[in-house]
C-alpha cells in the first residue's frame, strides 16, 4: 500500500511539473499561432495528426475499460477458462486495416504538403522572376547575416521581408551547425557548413499587424555556450516600404556630424573595420565577412540580438560581450577601451541609420 501511494505521489508530481513546464516560453516564439502560407500548413498536419491519436487513444479506452469490466473474473468463475478468440479473422483484418486507413488520412496531406513546401523552383537563378525575392541566409556563431544577392545588399540580425509573397532562402553556417527557424511563420531548416539548404516562407500582412511588423527568429541547433542567446528578428512589411528600405540600403553611407560620435568613428576606424563594414552594400566575399554588417546598425530591434536597443546595453555589450554572449568571437579582439572611447563608440554606431 506504502509503495502504490509513493508511485501516486510521484506521478502527480511529475504531472504537475509537466502542467507548469508546457506554460513556460514566449507567445511570439509559439507555432500554435500560424501566420503565412507554411506555418497554416504544418498548423493544420498538426491538428490532424493529434485528431487522430486522441480518436485512436478515446478507441482504445473505451474498448480497454469495456474488456475490464465485461470479462473480469467474478466470484465462482475462479477455474473458468473464457472462449478463446486466437485465429479470428474478422478481428485480425479489424485491427490491420483500421491502422492502415488512418495512416493513409495522415500520409496523403502529409506528402503533399512536403512537396508543395520542397518547391524552390521559382527561385532558380536562369529562371527567375525580377520580383522572386531570394534571401541568403548565413549563420555563424552568435549571430545571422542575411543578403540581398539581386540587390546587391547585406545587412544583419534583422532581417526584412515583404508580406504577402513568398520569400526563398538559401541557407547555410560559416562554422558549426545552427538551424534558421521562425516559430510563427514556419518550420525549422537546418544551416549546414557543407552544403546549403532551400526553402521558402510567406509572411502574411494581417498577422504581421498583428505582431507589430516583428517576427521572433531563433536558432534551434545546439552549437554553443550561447545558442540560447542566437536570436534574430524579422521586420515584414508591405512591398512598396520593402522596396523603399532597398533604395535606401544600397545608397546607404555614414554622416556623421556630432563630434563624440566623430570620435567613435576613429576609434572603429583603428579597432573594428577590419572585421565589421559600415555599409550595406559590401563586396567582400563571405570568408572575410567575419562579423555583422553594421550599414544599419541604429535601426536594429536589440543589441546583439538579444538586449534593447539603447546606448546604455551597446555600452554594456562593447565593454564586456563575454558577460552578455558567452563564448563569442567578439571577445578581446578590439583591446581595452576606457569609458569615454566607449561613450564615442556607442554614439558613433547608434548614429549608423538609413531610416
Amino acid at each position: 500500500m506504502k509503495k502504490w501511494l509513493h508511485s501516486w505521489r510521484l506521478l502527480s508530481l511529475f504531472s504537475v511539473m509537466a502542467l507548469l513546464l508546457a506554460g513556460c516560453g514566449k507567445p511570439f516564439l509559439s507555432t500554435l499561432q500560424p501566420a503565412g502560407e507554411v506555418a497554416d500548413k504544418q498548423y493544420s498536419l498538426m491538428l490532424l495528426s493529434t485528431a487522430i491519436m486522441v480518436l485512436v487513444v478515446i478507441v482504445v479506452t473505451i474498448i480497454f475499460v469495456y474488456v475490464v469490466i465485461r470479462f473480469r473474473q467474478r466470484k465462482g468463475q475462479e477455474n473458468k477458462i473464457p472462449k478463446q478468440v486466437e485465429g479470428n479473422h474478422k478481428l485480425e483484418i479489424t485491427w490491420t486495416v483500421i491502422p492502415i486507413i488512418l495512416l493513409i488520412i495522415l500520409a496523403v496531406p502529409t506528402v503533399k504538403a512536403a512537396f508543395d513546401l520542397a518547391d524552390v523552383k521559382p527561385m532558380n537563378k536562369e529562371k527567375r522572376d525580377k520580383d522572386t525575392l531570394v534571401v541568403n541566409v548565413r549563420a555563424n556563431l552568435y549571430w545571422w547575416e542575411f543578403e540581398y544577392p539581386d540587390y546587391g545588399v547585406i545587412t544583419s540580425q534583422d532581417l526584412v521581408v515583404p508580406t504577402n509573397e513568398r520569400v526563398y532562402f538559401n541557407v547555410k553556417a560559416s562554422d558549426v551547425k545552427h538551424s534558421f527557424w521562425i516559430p510563427a511563420v514556419g518550420g525549422k531548416i537546418d544551416a549546414n557548413n557543407d552544403n546549403k539548404n532551400q526553402f521558402w516562407l510567406e509572411f502574411d500582412q494581417k498577422d504581421a499587424e498583428k505582431a507589430n511588423g516583428i517576427f521572433y527568429g531563433k536558432c534551434a541547433e545546439l552549437c554553443g555556450p550561447s545558442h540560447a542567446l542566437m536570436d534574430f528578428k524579422v521586420k515584414a512589411v508591405p512591398r512598396e516600404e520593402f522596396n523603399q528600405w532597398i533604395e535606401k540600403m544600397k545608397n546607404a553611407k555614414p554622416v556623421v556630424t556630432d563630434p563624440v560620435a566623430k570620435q567613435g568613428e576613429a576609434i572603429f576606424n583603428k579597432s573594428c573595420i577590419g572585421c565589421h563594414a559600415v555599409t550595406p552594400v559590401d563586396k567582400r566575399p563571405e570568408q572575410a565577412r567575419t562579423a555583422p554588417n553594421l550599414g544599419n546598425f541604429g535601426d536594429r530591434e536589440r543589441i546583439a540580438g538579444v538586449l534593447e536597443h539603447n546606448e546604455e546595453n551597446l555600452k554594456k555589450w562593447l565593454k564586456d560581450p563575454e558577460s552578455v554572449k558567452p563564448g563569442n568571437k567578439m571577445t578581446g579582439t578590439y583591446g581595452q577601451l576606457t569609458d569615454e572611447q566607449i561613450d564615442a563608440l556607442a554614439k558613433y554606431l547608434m548614429s549608423l541609420k538609413v531610416e
